[in-house]
């Protein structure tokens, strides 16, 4: 399965278990997809004759005709989000997640407050809960890949990157140093360029050319601007050459490319 596919999820039932002592999973086969994500305590499945113990941070994925049975211990109780569901492509075909039956993410803030979100809004079931709860799920998956098959964790960065590429997000037109943003940050310049490029994957300078370079793209794409020096100006660079240079190297294509030639 291609990851990158925009698919569409069709949510039967979400909740947040607080699992009682007798909780018991009958042995059973689901006709959808089951993401459950323990956030405390322990409980044991057995999954198509396989058992599986699960913990707080686990992330159990179970596909369609999958055979499951499971429960939970007295003295470990667990606590955890469940969600059963189908992906849908567009064109309407069934499709799965590349996802290992188990993973071991850990107990991270940012999902377990998207969780909480999507079991209230399924619980409330005011007007329209559906298509809300569905694009709340489609954070909750997008950060689970980002976990589990991106391997990037963006959303458990370090806070005070996080703020800076917000800034950097809204204000890349403008002069941005990395003094300036270390200074924004709170750090020495040095380890702000070691923080942001662990956090990252790339220096400050090369994100903001990243950044500025993309949106010069959607400019270009749109086919409202058939002048380069616009798009230039319009995405923080003085020189025009300079920007087609990096375009194309970023890009593998000039931007001159992207310019409608008008018709005589």
């Amino acid at each position: 399965m291609d990851i990158h596919e925009i698919f569409v999820p069709v949510i039967e039932y979400a909740i947040f278990r607080k699992c009682s002592p007798n909780w018991r999973m009958a042995e059973h086969e689901i006709p959808f997809c089951d993401i459950t994500y323990v956030i405390k305590g322990n409980a044991k499945y057995t999954i198509n004759g396989v058992e599986h113990e699960v913990a707080a941070g686990d992330l159990l994925y179970l596909p369609p005709g999958t055979v499951r049975a499971g429960f939970t211990y007295p003295d470990r109780l667990m606590h955890c989000f469940s969600v059963n569901f189908n992906l849908k492509e567009i064109a309407g075909d069934t499709i799965r997640l590349p996802l290992p039956t188990v993973s071991h993410i850990g107990c991270k803030n940012d999902l377990t407050s998207f969780f909480h979100e999507l079991a209230y809004i399924w619980l409330d079931q005011y007007p329209g809960y559906k298509i809300k709860a569905g694009g709340v799920f489609l954070m909750v998956l997008h950060q689970i890949l980002e976990y589990t098959v991106y391997n990037t964790g963006s959303s458990g960065g370090d806070y005070r990157i996080k703020k800076i590429i917000r800034y950097i997000t809204k204000h890349y037109t403008e002069k941005i140093t990395v003094k300036k943003m270390a200074d924004m940050a709170g750090l020495d310049t040095a380890y702000f360029g070691q923080l942001f490029k662990h956090e990252t994957g790339a220096t400050m300078n090369q994100y903001l050319m990243k950044t500025r370079i993309r949106n010069a793209e959607n400019m270009l794409r749109s086919h409202e601007y058939d002048q380069i020096s616009t798009v230039a100006e319009q995405c923080g660079y003085s020189d025009v050459y300079h920007f087609s240079k990096q375009f194309k190297a970023a890009m593998g294509i000039s931007p001159s490319k992207y310019i409608p030639k008008k018709e005589r």
